[in-house]
């Protein structure tokens, strides 16, 4: 039997690819990933300090590099929010996050699906340009809206240290600290969200190898190159 007989006798792969993720928002992403991973560590730390080290502070200055890495990781993402605030409306399918079509049926419907799917209780997952209906859903509430939350909550305790009259002070501080009640209320909380950042980034993480290995869709290589891959085998025939 020749190699081509062979071959005929096996599934036939057949891929598209389709490019979603312009070369901005991939750097976006991974820069964004970097800052949040340092903001996360850092962040623990301000708030479980390291044990006391031998000497004087002023020789080691340990907890101010590390409040200095936090606050500079914090003006990265800030920033990069802005432009991805702006890029949602001039890149390539890149608003999903920020807009949900709660007021469609059939996205409700393909939500259930996904759901299924997850559960492992449907056999055949839907490809998507972008994101399916739930990670559009999870990203928007768990991702955009706690990182909302995390930025005003951390520029009002930022504005402690830099004082009246700073626009941190005058933009945040002032009434974010009084709606929380006091400045121990506004760390907890701020601390709070860091754990549910923590648990989007596993869970992100965890979907997107999922995903990769079950549906049949470049997940994680589409974050580098912009392409998504769409894998499909079917017998020869034609047949499902």
């Amino acid at each position: 039997m020749s190699d081509t007989d062979q071959i005929s006798t096996e599934k036939r792969h057949s891929e598209e690819a389709v490019y979603i993720y312009d070369a901005p928002l991939r750097v976006w992403h991974w820069v964004n990933a970097f800052a949040i991973l340092v903001l996360c560590v850092t962040g623990y730390f301000i708030g479980q300090p390291l044990p006391s080290v031998a000497g004087e502070a002023y020789d080691h200055y340990i907890m101010g590099y590390i409040r200095y890495f936090h606050f500079v990781a914090a003006y990265v993402v800030m920033i990069g929010f802005a432009f991805r605030l702006y890029w949602a409306f001039m890149g390539l399918h890149a608003k999903q996050i920020f807009f949900v079509p709660v007021w469609r049926k059939s996205w409700w419907a393909e939500l259930i699906h996904e759901i299924k799917w997850y559960a492992m209780m449907v056999k055949e997952p839907k490809k998507y340009i972008g994101h399916n209906p739930l990670a559009v859903l999870t990203m928007h509430v768990a991702f955009v809206w706690v990182l909302i939350f995390m930025i005003i909550t951390g520029l009002a305790l930022y504005g402690e240290g830099t004082g009246m009259g700073t626009w941190q002070f005058d933009w945040f501080s002032s009434w974010v600290i009084p709606l929380f009640g006091q400045s121990l209320d506004v760390h907890n909380w701020h601390r709070i969200g860091m754990w549910v950042m923590i648990c989007f980034v596993i869970t992100h993480i965890y979907v997107a190898v999922r995903e990769d290995i079950m549906s049949r869709q470049s997940i994680i290589s589409s974050m580098i190159s912009g392409w998504r891959m769409y894998k499909d085998s079917r017998p020869m025939d034609g047949s499902e």
